[in-house]
C-alpha cells in the first residue's frame, strides 16, 4: 500500500491543524492506522492510532485531549486533528499502516510508510 501525507505547515502555539493520509493499492480498512512524529535529532515516537473500523483509538499521553485520529474508509483517507499545539509539537508527522485488526503502537510493527509532513509550531 502507499500512503501520502499532507498538511502540515506552520501554526503559532495554541494553533489547529489537520494531517490527512490517502492510501492506495489495497483495501484500506485492513490496515490499522497510525502516526508518528520524529523531532530533530530524537526517535521516531508513536503519536495515535485507530483500528481498522475506527471504533478503537489509543494516542500517547503528550496528546491526549488535543489529537484526534479519524478514518474514513471509503475516501481511503486517515486524519490527525491536532488542537492546543505546543512547540514541543514540532516533528515531521508519517503515518504508517499495518494489515491487522489490532492497534500497533510500535514503529517495527508498521508495514507501510508514508513520506512525512512537516509540522512547525512556534512559541
Amino acid at each position: 500500500v502507499q500512503l501520502q501525507a499532507s498538511g502540515g505547515g506552520l501554526v503559532q502555539a495554541g494553533g489547529s491543524l489537520r494531517l490527512s493520509c490517502t492510501a492506495s493499492g489495497r483495501t484500506f480498512s485492513d490496515y490499522a492506522m497510525a502516526w508518528f512524529r520524529q523531532a530533530p535529532g530524537k526517535e521516531r515516537e508513536f503519536v495515535a492510532v485507530i483500528n481498522w473500523s475506527g471504533g478503537s483509538t489509543y494516542y500517547v499521553d503528550s496528546v491526549k485531549g488535543r489529537f484526534t485520529i479519524s478514518r474514513d474508509n471509503a475516501e481511503n483517507t486517515v486524519y490527525l486533528q491536532m488542537n492546543s499545539l505546543k512547540p514541543e509539537d514540532t516533528a515531521v508527522y508519517y503515518c504508517a499502516a499495518r494489515l491487522s485488526r489490532y492497534l500497533v503502537t510500535n514503529r517495527s510493527e508498521c508495514q507501510y510508510w508514508g513520506q512525512g509532513t512537516q509540522v512547525t509550531v512556534s512559541s
